[in-house]
């Protein structure tokens, strides 16, 4: 009986060490499985996303052209006239052709500004197609092609009110082959077929219209290759 008794309790001591290690190694794999769901979860949103074009704290990758202002302060790019008054670009410095860019901006001032892709610039001189950022009833959104055929197409004049002027709008321009299309705010501003555009590549830009006291802000730029 004596001898039963110990190798009872040795049986015990086993079978709990079994558990405890099982209870371990589930811990663990329990905690890899959560890494990678984190992991998995990081690059889905970074996919869907794109990547930030404004790093929130300086020019890097970005080429200003001109002498009107460009500054990074508190997190956000900011553009405004200079003593000169006249065209300012800051523009990226790689080439992009197919892609979708979400950015947000709020005008202060004047506020008459755009955004171009698949320009070509020459100092100040800029040869490509701007989406219309500017004050109010003066087509936000719209497509002009700079020296070229102007204004290609306008917003219809009942979305002229999607602009919120002196708040933080977002805007989204997804350009594909032939097409642009632009959103404002959540609402599909143009959306326009051309093959000049199609057949081109460039630079994405900011602008600062010339004749001064013009101030945008802008933040959140963002890129996803399409």
């Amino acid at each position: 009986m004596l001898h039963a008794k110990k190798s009872f309790g040795r049986i015990d001591i086993s079978k709990q060490f079994k558990k405890k290690r099982c209870c371990s190694l589930k811990f663990k794999n329990m905690k890899k499985i959560s890494l990678l769901a984190i992991l998995f979860s990081l690059v889905f949103t970074s996919c869907q996303t794109g990547k930030k074009l404004f790093n929130d704290k300086n020019l890097d990758g970005w080429k200003v052209h001109g002498t009107e202002k460009w500054y990074v302060e508190d997190g956000l790019l900011i553009s405004e006239s200079g003593p000169d008054k006249k065209y300012g670009y800051l523009a990226t410095e790689d080439n992009y052709k197919d892609f979708e860019i979400n950015l947000e901006f709020k005008q202060e001032a004047d506020g008459n500004s755009g955004v171009f892709i698949r320009s070509e610039i020459d100092g100040t001189k800029i040869t490509g197609w701007q989406v219309e950022v500017a004050p109010p009833n003066l087509h936000t959104g719209g497509i002009y092609e700079s020296y070229g055929r102007g204004w290609l197409v306008k917003p219809a004049p009942k979305k002229e009110d999607v602009l919120k002027y002196g708040e933080w709008n977002k805007l989204k321009i997804k350009v594909k082959g032939n097409q642009i299309t632009s959103w404002l705010n959540g609402v599909e501003m143009v959306d326009f077929s051309d093959k000049k555009i199609g057949a081109a590549n460039g630079k994405i830009a900011l602008q600062i219209h010339a004749g001064g006291g013009i101030k945008v802000y802008w933040r959140n730029i963002r890129l996803k290759k399409i």
